[in-house]
């Protein structure tokens, strides 16, 4: 149960910077309501649940190995630290929501899973974080066990997205500048945290295999 909130926790961290397919999700509700904005953010999630597949089916046989582990956790770490620092030090960008809708298309699911399937930060995401997920998967889990307790992750992606789709389909006064600062800081906070601890166990990996040598 503990390995499931931690991945939906996760899954939120993730979508709560606001970058492009949140800016479509957020004008999609301020602009043309819930409906619009809450298939543009399942499409967001469709493209996350692409690269969930692709990135465990090309990779999951090769975890096991101790270097790759590190190299994982490493890569992992490394991008969630970045991410973090990023979003503590600067907060969101300015979001320019009374602009043109980025969503021009009839197509709401298929605008969001293009927005976010073109994004280059998600492959390096998925690769880093979601196969730093697998490696800490208890080593006696079989692979759809893996897969499914990974896949909690878009639980949390889907709940944020939904969650801003009703927010921004209330008013444009709940999403203001001063509450993507704050989104952002606390964003920015559990991802550091997550870096922190795909750190620890990069570290403790290259200890373990050092004692054995």
């Amino acid at each position: 149960m503990g390995e499931i909130v931690r991945n939906i926790l996760l899954g939120i961290s993730l979508a709560a910077p606001l970058g492009p397919s949140s800016v479509a999700v957020i004008q999609n509700g301020l602009q043309r309501g819930f409906l619009r904005a809450f298939l543009t953010g399942l499409g967001v999630t469709m493209a996350d649940a692409t690269y969930l597949l692709i990135v465990f089916f090309g990779i999951s046989s090769f975890i096991s190995i101790p270097v790759v582990k590190v190299l994982i956790w490493t890569l992992g770490a490394s991008l969630l630290l970045y991410l973090g620092f990023q979003n503590i030090r600067g907060g969101a960008r300015r979001l320019e929501l009374e602009d043109k809708p980025l969503t021009a298309s009839r197509n709401p699911l298929l605008v969001g899973y293009l927005i976010n399937i073109s994004n280059p930060i998600a492959v390096v995401w998925w690769l880093g974080i979601f196969g730093s997920l697998v490696s800490a998967t208890s080593p006696g889990s079989t692979k759809i066990y893996s897969l499914l307790l990974s896949s909690t992750i878009l639980v949390g992606i889907l709940i944020w997205h939904s969650s801003m789709s009703l927010l921004t389909h209330w008013g444009k006064r709940f999403v203001n500048d001063k509450t993507a600062n704050y989104i952002s800081m606390v964003a920015g906070i559990a991802l550091t945290l997550f870096g922190l601890r795909f750190a620890y166990l990069a570290i403790v990996t290259v200890y373990e295999y050092l004692v054995l040598l």
